[in-house]
């Protein structure tokens, strides 16, 4: 019986007890190993536990039971700033400017957070005096001022602190991350959007300069050489998909920052959705992302988005923090 539940729980995460001495030995005899179980050959398993990999006889196992996943380990300050810089780069507004540990952003007011200000260190000054950049900044590109930060991290507080309030939509928004690994070839994804991607994404395409160009690609023009912006780095490629009939009903943006591979403006047409697109558009992407020298992949979902929460999480993406915007409390 026990011998048929190992065959029965490989890939899952496991409480496996099993005898380390022959009964009548003294001291312990039994002892666990809680990790995910894996095959090791006709006569023996593998538990990969937190502090490594534990090999056991087949016929050492005395009891195996599923137990739940494992609570997240809450990802280090250092962890989350870097992330966050990481997706700030790969999201590049056209305007940038440094205020100690604050970037402030804008772009023509296309999404928000190409249009508020990253708080992730010190910025040099009193937080209140810092607020004031920011309006005065948002005022002179005439934006929204807004403040992005990690929830709960030092300066999201302080800026709490200082009167401004959690912006209601989005709310929170979960960054998760995973693995960036190719199952087949890599699909041949253009540098810039074209009109089938925009079609897929249901917006018209933006004219010539517009800041979703700058936004999107690094450029202010579609069709001239990425990097224009002072963003190098960044390697982009959208993805779409179409129907039977040649028509586009799923697009996804990707761009390779440091190793990392950010997806993002994924969508599906309602009519094309619970067919699996989100899901083979996201490994795409992942794809994509491994054949542009990407190890890890990142993306970011609004809490309030349950579908896409638990569709990511079904395949093998975790959460790694939490962000959130905040406003003054007063439009003015």
């Amino acid at each position: 019986m026990v011998g048929f539940m190992l065959d029965e729980l490989a890939g899952r995460r496991v409480a496996l007890r099993h005898r380390i001495a022959p009964e009548g030995t003294p001291g312990p005899g039994l002892t666990d190993a809680v990790g995910e179980l894996e095959p090791d050959g006709p006569d023996a398993v593998v538990v990969h536990t937190r502090s490594g990999p534990v090999r056991v006889r087949r016929d050492a196992v005395v009891a195996v039971r599923e137990v739940p996943p494992a609570p997240a380990r809450r990802a280090s300050r250092a962890a989350v700033d870097r992330l966050e810089r990481v997706r700030a780069a790969a999201w590049p507004a056209p305007v940038v400017e440094e205020l100690g540990g604050w970037l402030l952003r804008a772009a023509g007011g296309w999404t928000r957070r190409a249009n508020s200000a990253l708080a992730l260190g010190d910025p040099g000054m009193p937080v209140e005096r810092a607020l004031e950049r920011v309006r005065e900044f948002a005022g002179r590109h005439g934006i929204a001022p807004t403040v992005q930060a990690p929830v709960d991290a030092p300066w999201s507080n302080r800026v709490a602190e200082a009167g401004w309030v959690r912006a209601e939509a989005p709310g929170t928004c979960t960054v998760l991350v995973t693995r960036a690994a190719s199952d087949g070839p890599a699909p041949q994804w253009p540098a810039t959007p074209g009109p089938e991607w925009w079609a897929a994404q249901g917006e018209p395409e933006p004219g010539p300069g517009a800041p979703a160009w700058a936004v999107l690609t690094g450029v202010l023009r579609p069709g001239e050489q990425s990097g224009a912006t002072g963003t190098d780095r960044v390697e982009v490629g959208f993805g779409t998909l179409t129907d039977a009939g040649g028509t586009p009903v799923a697009s996804v943006r990707a761009a390779v920052v440091d190793s990392h591979v950010y997806v993002s403006r994924l969508w599906v047409v309602p009519a094309a959705r619970r067919g699996g697109l989100a899901a083979r558009l996201t490994g795409l992407a992942l794809s994509w992302g491994a054949a542009h020298g990407a190890r890890h992949g990142m993306l970011d979902v609004a809490d309030d988005n349950t579908a896409a929460l638990a569709l990511y999480r079904g395949t093998g993406w975790t959460g790694h923090h939490r962000y959130h915007y905040l406003v003054p409390p007063d439009p003015a």
